[in-house]
């Protein structure tokens, strides 16, 4: 097809598709299972630079210095620079695979890191959709749905597996969930005062890496809970710091003729924003409160695994740099929506020597917003040093 005006375009519209589920989808679908996926309109990082880094840090607001500061870094058993564990989403973040006209919902992360990522390494990854549940009976939230399985396998240029990233998300028909949205109603954006700001703020401010004071295996304690970060009020800029760190987009956003020329060949992939009739992307949910609307939400919200992102950093400040993000796995059961706030904790349930002989600590994690609604409920497994 060639690039036309949206009046001789009639495959672009105003709206985003909305599919239905069909028994011929269901059995297109379970004939992919174990396919494995192309990435390369996906990569957005192949190697990891200290400029890559330290974008990708800006962009979650983690200026731990094991990440950003050379000289600092150096001084560590690292012997230099590495990456925060979740910069794996910086090479790769996601992929998108069949369910043509549902709306979709990152739902839940499932991540095993085996290694740390260092200055120079070039990552790559190996997708395979591993298949789905569902669809499930009718609920009040958005109709039937289904919940599908996705492995990102993160491999480093020795061949070594850095993270295993088991992606969910929630597929729906996209009017079945418009019609709900009055259901999941809510005062956005949130009316912060003067004084609550800037207590939120001060409690930024005061946030600090555990760094080279080791926190030792032994000093834990059951019940323990780690130090909070806060996120937000969450603006535009926090959503598009995100994506410049390269992070999240399926496939990269683009602009003009190369996204032009994206959208005839893949109409589904956009829609026409009739207030400005620039055409954008599905991916825009998350800056676009028009888009977000026609997916079922209130305005724009997070990205999934960006909240995981968060969540992660508040892990690494309180393990401090001889600690080791092992596993983590969170469900994300609300929006985060702009002027949101988000504290991410967590707390120790268990210590115990695992079959590695790491000395770990197994945390409930939580990230509650002002709403006091626990938007990624969760656990964690972190080694930690031990004196002996």
């Amino acid at each position: 097809m060639t690039a036309t005006t949206a009046e001789h375009s009639p495959a672009i519209t105003k709206e985003l598709a909305t599919g239905k589920f069909t028994d011929q989808m269901l059995a297109d679908m379970r004939a992919l299972i174990g396919t494995e996926l192309r990435t390369e309109a996906s990569v957005n990082n192949e190697f990891a630079t200290r400029t890559a880094i330290l974008r990708f840090c800006e962009g979650i607001g983690d200026d731990n210095p094991l990440w950003t500061d050379g000289a600092y870094a150096q001084g560590t058993a690292y012997g230099g620079l590495i990456a925060p564990p979740s910069f794996i989403f910086a090479c790769l973040g996601g992929i998108q695979v069949g369910w043509p006209g549902l709306g979709g919902f990152h739902c839940e992360t499932t991540i095993k890191f085996h290694r740390p990522i260092r200055v120079g390494d070039k990552v790559t990854c190996r997708v395979v959709f591993q298949g789905f549940d569902g669809p499930t009976a009718d609920s009040n939230f958005g109709g039937r749905r289904i919940k599908d399985y996705i492995l990102q396998q993160y491999l480093n240029q020795h061949g070594e597996v850095v993270a295993d990233f088991i992606c969910s998300r929630m597929r729906f028909e996209r009017g079945e969930m418009q019609k709900r949205a009055e259901t999941r109603k809510i005062e956005v954006p949130h009316p912060w005062t003067a004084s609550q700001l800037a207590a939120i703020e001060e409690q930024i401010l005061a946030e600090r890496p555990r760094g080279a004071t080791p926190r030792f295996w032994e000093d834990v304690q059951v019940g323990d809970e780690i130090d909070l970060v806060t996120k937000g009020p969450l603006g535009l800029t926090d959503f598009i710091a995100f994506i410049a760190g390269g992070a999240a987009p399926i496939p990269r956003v683009s602009a003009h003729s190369v996204a032009l020329r994206k959208y005839h060949k893949h109409p589904k992939w956009a829609f026409r924003d009739p207030r400005t009739h620039a055409l954008e992307p599905v991916y825009s949910v998350h800056y676009n409160d028009y888009a977000a609307q026609l997916q079922g939400a209130q305005i724009a919200y997070d990205v999934g695994i960006q909240r995981t992102a968060w969540g992660i950093h508040a892990l690494t400040n309180w393990a401090g740099d001889a600690g080791v993000v092992k596993q983590v796995f969170g469900q994300y059961r609300a929006h985060v929506y702009l002027g949101d706030v988000l504290r991410l904790g967590g707390r120790v349930e268990a210590k115990e020597i695992d079959a590695n002989g790491d000395h770990i600590v197994r945390l409930t994690t939580w990230a509650r917003n002002q709403r006091d609604q626990n938007a990624m409920p969760g656990t964690a497994v972190v080694a930690l040093p031990t004196r002996a």
